[in-house]
């Protein structure tokens, strides 16, 4: 992965999104899947030792995986729309984001499977107009 000052042209910013939350990292265009797993495990065991909030309702919380392979991802069904959903991205450990159709400030789902059984769910909010009109109101 990138760190703050060490920023290429060539790497990638994704915005890796569960329920309500977004975790924003520069990724090298270069790494490997098993690699941005490794990664995106690391900065969620810092931010939620306790497991990631899931804001559906009713809120649950999450917990994370044991192993950085236990991490899903998948990809806007249509770009301009979200509300259409996910499509789960179909990976190896060792292929790259470019390999795949990653671009620079892409939206990506992440779902954690505790096991081969489980299948993925790719649950992300995205706030909507009427949520914005309650909270201009005070409510």
């Amino acid at each position: 992965m990138v760190r703050g000052n060490k920023v290429r042209d060539i790497d990638l910013s994704i915005r890796f999104k569960h329920g309500n939350q977004t975790i924003f990292l520069f990724v090298d265009a270069m790494a490997t899947f098993g690699q941005i797993q490794v990664e995106l495990l690391g900065i969620l065991e810092e931010r939620y030792p306790d497991g990631i909030l899931t804001s559906t309702i009713p809120p649950r919380r999450t917990n994370l995986p044991t192993d950085a392979s236990q991490i899903k991802f998948a990809v806007l069904k249509n770009k301009v729309d979200p509300t259409e959903g996910w499509d789960p991205l179909d990976f190896e450990l060792d292929d790259h984001p470019v390999d795949k159709g990653f671009e620079d400030n892409m939206m990506v789902a992440f779902a954690i499977v505790m096991d081969d059984t489980d299948d993925a769910h790719f649950e992300v909010e995205f706030p909507s107009y009427e949520e914005d009109e309650l909270e201009d109101a005070g409510e």
